[in-house]
């Protein structure tokens, strides 16, 4: 399946894509795909779907999951990226945190902050849990895995590189952007190798697979469950590959207008364009 976030008519929903329409399946009891994730009843919902299709022309996309409990990025989780950036090897993942505030959605303005001209693109997997879970053992990771998505995990590389923590240049408003759709687990084989594109005005950008991750979905899944208890719509954004902007010669900075979509395999692939925020 196919599931989408949106708005219709100024009314939330949920439901799932076909081809160019979405069917509703947001009721009273389960309001927002993450209530049903909570829930438990993905599957049970989908099977009893009888409201009208909508035309996606009609509707405004929402992040895939609009509030998540919790956010997880991984720093540096592709060789290539890691030794662009010059950062060291390490035995364990590198971790940071965005906000529920600082996503956007397919189709939706990718913002440029008047703080800083230099916005980056950061192609990515996400991953949406669907079970709750403590100390999860990597064998039994992908029992908690609800879904796939793509992430444009957008950096505001100044304001990221203000401290050595991540998290001012990881979280303005509108820069991570969340889609289109979450693509269930049964629909992607258990470890499949995917690949991960960014294109900026039809150009390609970044370019690889999952198997060059350096710690793959189940390790992630494992170590992070080790010091929380992952939930049911919780988001792990996976990392991205080399040929990030701030790394090219010169710099490449998303401006106003450009477009910038990330492509999986399997999955879909997540528009945006730029737009500078008004200050």
């Amino acid at each position: 399946m196919k599931l989408i976030s949106y708005v219709h008519h100024g009314q939330a929903g949920w439901g799932i894509a076909h081809g160019d329409s979405v069917v509703p399946l947001h009721n009273a009891q389960y309001p927002t795909l993450l209530s049903a994730l909570q829930a438990g009843k993905l599957e049970g919902i989908a099977a009893e779907a009888r409201a009208p299709a909508i035309a996606l022309a009609d509707i405004q996309y929402l992040p895939v999951i609009p509030t998540p409990g919790k956010i997880f990025c991984v720093g540096h989780n592709y060789e290539e990226h890691r030794i662009e950036t010059a950062r060291d090897k390490t035995l364990h993942p590198l971790l940071f945190m965005r906000v529920a505030e600082s996503q956007t959605a397919h189709l939706q303005p990718l913002l440029l902050p008047p703080e800083s001209i230099q916005l980056d693109y950061e192609g990515e997997i996400a991953v949406v849990i669907g079970k709750a879970g403590r100390r999860i053992r990597e064998e039994d990771a992908w029992d908690h895995v609800a879904g796939y998505s793509a992430y444009n995990d957008g950096s505001v590389r100044d304001w990221q590189k203000h401290t050595l923590q991540f998290t001012a240049g990881k979280n303005f408003s509108g820069t991570g952007a969340f889609g289109p759709w979450l693509v269930t687990r049964g629909e992607i084989a258990d470890g499949a190798e995917l690949t991960l594109e960014t294109r900026l005005n039809g150009t390609v950008m970044q370019h690889t697979t999952t198997a060059s991750m350096i710690f793959p979905i189940p390790v992630l899944i494992h170590y992070i469950s080790a010091f929380t208890t992952l939930q049911p719509g919780d988001v792990i954004v996976t990392g991205t590959p080399g040929g990030v902007g701030a790394k090219r010669t010169p710099p490449v900075w998303m401006k106003a207008g450009d477009q910038v979509e990330i492509d999986v395999s399997q999955v879909g692939v997540l528009v945006n364009t730029i737009v500078a925020e008004a200050g």
